[in-house]
């Protein structure tokens, strides 16, 4: 009886910078997918992550490291970037030299650098899941210093890995310009679990936008993900304060703290749960992103499968061409970006039946196009060819 590679769960590194209890887009699809290839029998996965927060539950096939890490960085500046303790480095180094593969998730954090050459030097493949890309920071010196970080750090981890894999056109678009693949690129959508995130309507909706917003008839808008500056938290504080009729939700947590607008149409549902924030979506009329730098938000996904529309701007919507005609968006970088979309916001508004009439066609597009089973599928095969190559 054979005992290669192939007649056994592979032996898996993963390597995030957060658990998914920070909430953040990026942990919460690395623990999807880390949770679904454990259940699956496809690998067992020893999950490398700072521990800023608590990690998930271990399950058969999946267990996880919290690393001693300084988070000063993300509480003090808005910038989500961990330093671990040169322990937890070892400890990482030496788990990627181990494992039959390296799975990473995003290019530039210290440790998933420290992952990445570990298995070099041993002969280890390195599959990389790209999901942002240079952020536009306004402080000119944090602008620059992201720019440098991601074009060196790109050409050295994803230009070495077996494979690298993004979750949007636009960051893929930008990598390719400037990296030289081992092989072509591919793009994974990142899924949606349908159990969590569907739509409500009739009575039951009603009652639940009275419970959120004190009235059904009210409109209530949406903002979900972390408070800082990449999320454009400084144009939606405008648009709350130029539209004063109209409710404003907001779930997540992070420096710029919206409770301190001081907006009486503004309401702080904090870190929520996956339940809750699904009520969340499920409420709102409509979900405001004007963020960049991060290719297609997972948020925007769920509220979609919710059968909320979503308003983000040009750059997100470009991120997933296949979902063109129903994502509203509108540019951003410009000196009128708060009139254009407080005009925007206003239209909708005016004209319920607009956003009304998306609802069902944006509940149906996220169930039939993103997928975490077909995601997973592929993922598994991914990790195996990579291994199997090495």
């Amino acid at each position: 009886m054979s005992t290669g590679r192939a007649d056994r769960a592979l032996s898996v590194a993963l390597v995030t910078h957060y658990f998914p209890a920070h909430h953040g887009g990026v942990e919460r699809v690395a623990g999807e997918i880390a949770a679904r290839l454990a259940a699956s029998g496809a690998a067992t996965i020893c999950w490398h992550a700072s521990d800023v927060d608590p990690p998930p539950a271990e399950t058969p096939g999946l267990r996880c490291i919290a690393a001693a890490s300084c988070n000063a960085a993300e509480r003090l500046l808005g910038f989500p970037y961990p330093l671990w303790s040169p322990r937890a480095l070892a400890r990482v180094a030496r788990a990627a030299r181990e494992a039959d593969v390296v799975h990473l998730h995003d290019c530039v954090y210290l440790a998933n650098v420290v992952a990445a050459l570990a298995a070099r030097l041993k002969g280890r493949p390195v599959v990389v899941t790209q999901h942002v890309g240079r952020i536009p920071y306004r402080n000119p010196l944090l602008r620059a210093g992201a720019a440098v970080a991601t074009r060196l750090l790109g050409k050295l981890v994803l230009g070495g890995a077996a494979q690298a894999v993004f979750v949007s056109d636009t960051v893929l678009q930008e990598f390719q310009r400037f990296v030289r693949f081992r092989r072509p690129p591919l793009r994974i959508a990142n899924g949606v679990d349908e159990t969590a995130f569907h739509p409500l309507e009739g009575p039951a909706r009603r009652e639940l936008r009275r419970s959120l917003a004190g009235a059904s008839d009210v409109p209530l808008l949406a903002f979900a993900g972390r408070f800082v500056e990449k999320k454009g938290l400084h144009l939606v504080r405008q648009l709350a304060a130029a539209l004063p009729g109209v409710r404003w939700l907001f779930a997540g947590w992070g420096p710029l703290d919206p409770s301190r607008w001081g907006l009486a149409n503004v309401s702080l549902r904090g870190n929520l749960a996956r339940g809750e924030l699904a009520q969340l979506y499920q409420a709102a009329d409509l979900l405001v992103l004007p963020s960049v730098g991060e290719g297609f938000p997972l948020v925007v996904q769920e509220a979609m499968a919710c059968g909320t529309p979503a308003l983000v701007g040009d750059e997100t919507a470009a991120a997933a061409p296949e979902a063109a005609g129903l994502l509203l968006h509108e540019p951003l970088g410009r000196h009128d970006d708060a009139e254009r979309w407080r005009a925007r916001i206003e239209a909708l508004l005016a004209a319920p039946g607009t956003l009304a009439g998306l609802r069902p066609r944006v509940a149906a597009f996220a169930r039939e196009a993103w997928s975490w089973e077909r995601a997973v599928q592929r993922y598994a095969q991914i990790l195996r060819e990579a291994a199997g190559d090495a």
